[in-house]
Formats: C-alpha cells, sequence, structure tokens
C-alpha cells in the first residue's frame, strides 16, 4: 500500500498537480526542535520581554501605550510576513534576486508541514526569522515613545517593514547582492540593529523632542520593571544568537557562550565607568550595558571566540556608554530610550569587528574575505553604509508620507495628559 502511494504521489508531482512533499528524514529532528524553542525565545523577547523593558523607562502615564504598541508591532508584523513579508525576503527572486526575493510564497500557500528549507521544515524555519522581523521595527518605538500617534506608528511599521527590512534581510539572509559580496551578519546586527537603531534616530528628530526635554527630569517610573524585562532580554536573545545556526550543533554553542560573555562584560563595564565618573553604580547603568553587549555581538556571535565576545562586551559597554551621553548632551537628539546609542551605535560598530575577531589569529572560526580582514573590513563597511542611507532615507520618507497624511505628533494637552488615557483611554496605574 505505501509502495503504491508514493508512487501515485510522484506521479502527481512529476506533472505539477501536487507541491513536492518531504518526508521527517529530509529535516534534522534536533535541530527542529532547537529552532522551534528558539522562535519561542526571540518572541519571548519582544512580548513580554521589550514589553517591560520600554514599559519601566517611560513615565507613569504612558506605560500601557508603550507596551501596546509592542504587542500591536507583533500583531501587524505577523499579518504582514504571511501576506508576503516572508516571500519577498527569504525566497528566491529569479533575476531580481540581488535586489528581492520572489512571489512563490506569497500567503504562504506553498508553505506547509511537508516543505524542507535547508535542513529545517519550512514553516519552523518561516517562522523563526518573523520573531526577527517582529523585534527589529519594535526596537524604534523607544525613539519615539511618549508623543508619536498610535495610529500613525503602525502605519510607519506597515510600510517600514515592506520598504526596509524586508529587502535588506533579503540582501543579507535571502542571497542578494550584500550577501554575495560575502557579508557577515550571524545574527542581525546590521538586518535589526543598524536598520532599526537609524530609523529611530530619524523618527526622534522628525517627531520633535517632548515638551520639557532636556530641561525637565524624566526619569523612569519603574526600574523594577525594566529589570524584570532586561532579565528576559538575556535570557531571550540566546534564541536570536544560538538559533541563527539554524543548526543544534557546534556554532550554536559557541554563539551562545559568546553571546552571554559580551552581556557579562557590557554590563560589567557600562557599571564601572558609571562607578568611577559618578560615585555609585546604578542598576539602570548595569541593564543599559546589558542591552549594549547584546547588541553589538549580534553580527559575529557564531563567527567568534568566547574570549572575543567578552572583548566586545567591554567595547559596547564603553562606546554605548559615551555614545549615549554624546546624543543626549552634545547633539540634544531626544531619542527617549537611547535606540541609536545602544542598538544604532552597537550594530555597527559589532558589525565592522566581525571582521577583526572573526579571524582565525584570534580564535574566530568566520570565513573572511581572500584578501582577510582588510577585505572582509570592506565588505562589512559598504554594507553598513549602504544599510546606514537606505534605512536613513527610507525611514525620512516614510515618515514625511505618514506625517503629510494623518500627521505624527500628538497634541500638547494628550501628550501632557499621558497617551495611556488620550489615546487609549486606559490607565496601567491609579493615580
Amino acid at each position: 500500500m505505501k509502495k503504491f502511494l508514493d508512487t501515485a504521489i510522484f506521479s502527481l508531482v512529476a506533472t505539477g498537480f501536487w507541491p513536492t512533499l518531504a518526508y521527517a528524514d529530509q529535516f534534522n529532528a534536533a535541530d527542529t526542535a532547537w529552532i522551534l524553542t528558539a522562535s519561542g525565545l526571540v518572541l519571548f523577547m519582544t512580548v513580554p520581554g521589550l514589553a517591560l523593558f520600554y514599559g519601566g523607562l517611560v513615565r507613569t502615564k504612558n506605560v500601557l501605550s508603550i507596551m501596546m504598541k509592542c504587542f500591536a508591532i507583533t500583531s501587524v508584523v505577523s499579518v504582514l510576513w504571511l501576506l508576503g513579508g516572508y516571500s519577498l525576503a527569504l525566497s528566491d527572486g529569479g533575476s531580481w534576486q540581488a535586489l528581492l526575493g520572489g512571489f512563490s510564497k506569497l500567503t504562504l500557500a506553498t508553505v506547509n508541514a511537508h516543505t524542507v528549507k535547508d535542513n529545517l521544515p519550512e514553516t519552523v524555519f518561516c517562522m523563526y526569522h518573523l520573531t526577527f522581523a517582529i523585534f527589529a521595527p519594535a526596537l524604534i518605538i523607544g525613539g519615539v515613545a511618549e508623543r508619536m500617534k498610535f495610529s500613525a506608528l503602525l502605519w510607519f511599521v506597515a510600510l517600514w517593514e515592506i520598504l526596509i527590512y524586508v529587502p535588506v534581510c533579503h540582501w543579507i539572509w535571502g542571497g542578494g547582492w550584500l550577501s554575495q559580496l560575502g557579508v557577515m551578519d550571524f545574527a542581525g546586527g546590521i538586518v535589526v540593529h543598524t536598520t532599526g537603531g537609524v530609523a529611530a534616530m530619524i523618527g526622534a528628530i522628525m517627531v520633535g523632542a517632548r515638551h520639557g526635554f532636556p530641561r525637565v527630569p524624566m526619569p523612569p517610573h519603574n526600574l523594577t520593571m525594566t529589570a524584570t524585562g532586561a532579565g528576559v532580554l538575556w535570557v531571550g536573545w540566546h534564541g536570536f544568537s544560538a538559533g541563527s545556526a539554524l543548526m543544534a550543533n557546534g556554532s550554536a554553542g559557541i554563539a551562545m557562550l559568546s553571546t552571554h560573555m559580551s552581556a557579562a562584560a557590557g554590563s560589567l563595564a557600562w557599571m564601572t565607568i558609571e562607578w568611577f565618573r559618578f560615585g555609585k553604580p546604578s542598576v539602570l547603568g548595569l541593564l543599559t550595558g546589558l542591552v549594549a553587549g547584546l547588541g553589538m555581538i549580534a553580527p559575529s556571535a557564531g563567527f567568534v571566540s568566547p574570549l572575543s565576545g567578552l572583548v566586545i562586551g567591554l567595547i559596547a559597554g564603553c562606546v554605548c556608554f559615551f555614545s549615549l551621553h554624546a546624543i543626549k548632551r552634545r547633539l540634544a537628539f531626544d531619542d527617549t530610550l537611547d535606540v541609536f546609542a545602544i542598538h544604532g551605535v552597537g550594530g555597527i560598530i559589532g558589525s565592522l569587528l566581525t571582521a577583526i575577531f572573526a579571524s582565525e589569529a584570534l580564535g574566530g572560526i568566520g570565513q573572511l574575505a581572500d584578501d582577510g580582514i582588510s577585505g572582509q573590513l570592506l565588505a562589512q563597511a559598504i554594507a553598513v553604509l549602504s544599510v546606514l542611507v537606505w534605512s536613513g532615507l527610507m525611514s525620512y520618507a516614510i515618515l514625511k508620507l505618514v506625517d503629510k497624511t494623518i500627521g505624527l505628533r500628538v497634541g500638547a494637552s494628550d501628550e501632557s495628559l499621558g497617551l495611556d488615557i488620550s489615546l487609549h483611554n486606559e490607565q496601567g496605574y491609579n493615580y
């Protein structure tokens, strides 16, 4: 009977009446189990991880609004990924392969329990990458928190996802022109952190500073909530980094260990600088350094040794500390939750450092360009500059379009009242 069914299915496939099927032995069960777990960990980073982290950093009157944005973005991006985002980002684009994927996977109509992508069921591969597509725009809301319209944000995120994230994802992870150039981005230093960080900075500039910034103190309302969110991010990030190996293998193991060391070193570096400069270490500084270390290790996590991960974390804690203070004090950009200083700068510097620390001389396992570190550094620089320009210009264009149609910013009275009440008619705390 089985032989008869196999023959019948083969005939249907050969004549084009049935999609290609894959039996269980065509994908690896251990890899599948790990990436299913990693997908849950990365989604956990956004909801509730980022929601808690950001929620604790804003003022009491805006807590629900920032958390709602995280959940709404998760829903919007998920639908867009199904309708066409996945296909355009990670399918074969044919003659347009260098720039964008094709239309063969629209609505995931040809993706089912039997289709295989590399060594995984394609449904698992699709879901894993969806969690990255969600996290990238969720980062951006930290730059425009406490004053951007909810409707404007939803339109911006939807357009940003299709016009910026999807092409950049294809360029690097979908076989596009940067992939062909040999660019290394293990877990999203360019695809996620550079694109999101630049967009957050452009958004902060275009929406404008909060009323009273920088004269009026606007401290976080609940650092306990922020610490809880940071803990979720630290744990979930192992799905972000180690999961990017797309296998349960040594590369995943070294990515997890290097990521952990970078986070630890970043937190200690930031804490130590604060201790010397201000006399006391702060919880917020420790947590910010932790996130800086996680962001900077992302592009190189599976390519570098644990010792190099520690060094990258130390660099992250120092560089991001001074970049944050430069943006806040000298440039006076009201990037509310310091997205560009942490994720943008971290993603950019980390992507360039990948060319150095991935070399075998420093214990790395990356496949560098034929002309070694210098050639790889050139490829990384081209990628970073290209994505900076693309994300910056397109983010500006999208924000301009949204501003001209429905407006970007809430009114002064609504901002003063708080977005929880003015936009959602709810409040998270009794005043």
